[in-house]
């Protein structure tokens, strides 16, 4: 299942964002070709980007990991980290503009490279953004201490979430779901899932929301006061409830693993 859902996922990204993406001139940057390095780093691509709240941010690689860490500054500073024998084979995509940070990578043409680009990222902990999609197909995505919208996504690999506030949404095809919502600003649907990997969420004990949970073969735990249903024939277990008005929706899911809601 996981050779097939990487593959999958690899010909729809290679098709929708490498195939399609500018040329060079459009904005590949590497350290040392247009790229500030910061003096004393090893990165070879460093970037400091001054944008609006509620500016869209979007990263995207193949393979590696990426990390998002708030902290108390102005600015969102990227660095991005080649790795693997042929690293000099994959170049990182800057396509951003005002108002909108878009990082992406490339591989050169036909090459079954040895090679990963790892990204770095610092963003002003209490400015709102918009994590439009923060992405890896084979790596680790993990992003804390940030506020706004949120969509971190993996294929093969584990999903962090922690200390966010906002609207969240997370998942993997192979791999866990660890989300942690400090305190939930806005509306809308969040939803968290995984194929063959647990799912834990732990939300504010004032949630308000309409909550749906499920897995087929795990178990499922909550101490809020939602519906636990148990299949009578078969294997599922499911979850159902609103907790005060409903003012989002959760939905929390596993096919093959644990489900959790537990107040944080």
């Amino acid at each position: 299942m996981r050779k097939n859902a990487l593959s999958l996922a690899i010909t729809v990204l290679l098709a929708g964002f490498i195939f399609s993406a500018p040329g060079p001139a459009a904005g590949f940057k590497r350290a040392g070709a247009g790229a500030s390095r910061r003096q004393g780093s090893s990165a070879d691509f460093q970037r400091t980007y001054t944008i609006a709240p509620g500016s869209q941010i979007r990263i995207w690689t193949l393979s590696g990991n990426i990390t998002v860490q708030g902290y108390d500054g102005q600015n969102v500073v990227v660095e991005g980290f080649a790795v693997g024998r042929d690293r000099d084979r994959v170049e990182i995509l800057d396509t951003s503009g005002p108002n909108r940070i878009d990082l992406g990578v490339r591989y050169a043409k036909d090459c079954r490279c040895d090679a990963s680009v790892n990204f770095q990222v610092r963003v002003p902990r209490a400015i709102d953004y918009n994590f439009d999609r923060v992405l890896s197909v084979s790596g680790d995505v993990s992003l804390a201490d940030v506020t706004g919208r949120v969509k971190a996504e993996s294929t093969s690999g584990d999903v962090v979430v922690k200390n966010v506030s906002g609207i969240v949404s997370a998942s993997t095809t192979s791999g866990s779901v660890d989300v942690y919502i400090s305190k939930i600003e806005g509306s809308g649907n969040m939803r968290f899932s995984s194929t063959s990997g647990s799912v834990r969420v732990k939300a504010p004990a004032n949630l308000d929301a309409v909550v749906d949970m499920s897995t087929i073969s795990g178990s499922l735990t909550t101490d809020f006061p939602i519906n636990v249903q148990e299949r009578r024939y078969g294997a599922g277990r499911s979850a159902h409830g609103q907790l005060g008005a409903g003012a989002c929706s959760i939905r929390i899911t596993s096919v093959s693993g644990r489900v959790s809601l537990t107040k944080g």
